[in-house]
């Protein structure tokens, strides 16, 4: 990848990318093992693409590890490997997550079992991670905790109630984090739309081209512009904390 030089001393040793064998983590993980960092790719059930995307990334010391987000003994196990091996972790990004697409007005159809899952997977999840691996962010300097949210948490339209209500919830959990974990941890939310991913079942890339085409800026948000954005979170707002980042195009106007 090719841009302007990073300082050395701004580059995260040691990542955590929950979500990344595909989509937005995968892109990420790309991003940061780019810029030098020894990246901990965390799965929950695709382990052999996991490792795939390892196999894939530049430089050395990556790992591809089961993380349960909704399992504090696998949270705290992950906590330990990385202990181990690395004794810190300076960058946390919490991109691991699932959907049930369940159309707004079916109230019934989202019933008290989607709601709950997706609530935990997609809120309580992060949080799990945060709380678990916080004192490995405390160990160094300049760390932090990219949370991957979405814009239906402010446009209220989204893959189902539960998910943006959940997605609502971790920019509030950003807001209040970045003040808990002051100074030493700065944490974001980056707040996608539309994601040329397979991440919601059953939507096509012919059905996110007609939506860009309504969207101030024309264009289908890929992975890596998402990656980007966490990228900048890390490593250039170096003075910045609490805040939600849209990259959607322009759809949150």
């Amino acid at each position: 990848m090719t841009g302007i030089e990073i300082p050395a001393l701004s580059i995260p040793k040691v990542a955590l990318v929950t979500g990344g064998s595909s989509g937005i983590g995968k892109a990420t993980a790309a991003r940061l093992a780019a810029m030098g960092s020894a990246v901990v790719v965390g799965y929950n059930s695709r382990r052999a693409l996991a490792e795939e995307v390892v196999g894939g990334l530049q430089g050395s010391g990556h790992l591809a590890m089961r993380i349960a987000i909704d399992d504090q003994a696998s949270i705290a196990e992950a906590a330990a490997v990385v202990d181990k091996q690395h004794g810190r972790l300076d960058v946390l990004v919490n991109c691991g997550g699932a959907t049930t697409p369940v159309p707004a007005s079916d109230l019934q159809g989202l019933t008290d079992d989607i709601f709950d899952r997706t609530v935990t997977l997609n809120l309580r999840g992060p949080f799990a991670m945060v709380r678990g691996f916080r004192p490995l962010l405390e160990r160094g300097s300049g760390a932090a905790i990219v949370n991957i949210s979405s814009i239906a948490a402010r446009t209220g339209l989204g893959s189902s109630l539960a998910y943006l209500a959940a997605k609502a919830g971790v920019d509030a959990l950003t807001i209040a984090l970045a003040k808990v974990l002051a100074p030493r941890i700065r944490v974001f939310s980056v707040s996608p739309a539309g994601v040329d991913t397979d991440f919601v079942a059953g939507r096509t890339r012919e059905q996110l081209q007609k939506t860009a085409e309504r969207l101030p800026l024309a264009h289908v948000t890929t992975p890596d512009d998402v990656a980007k954005a966490v990228i900048a979170c890390i490593v250039n707002l170096t003075s910045s904390t609490g805040i939600v980042v849209p990259v959607d195009e322009g759809r949150h106007l």
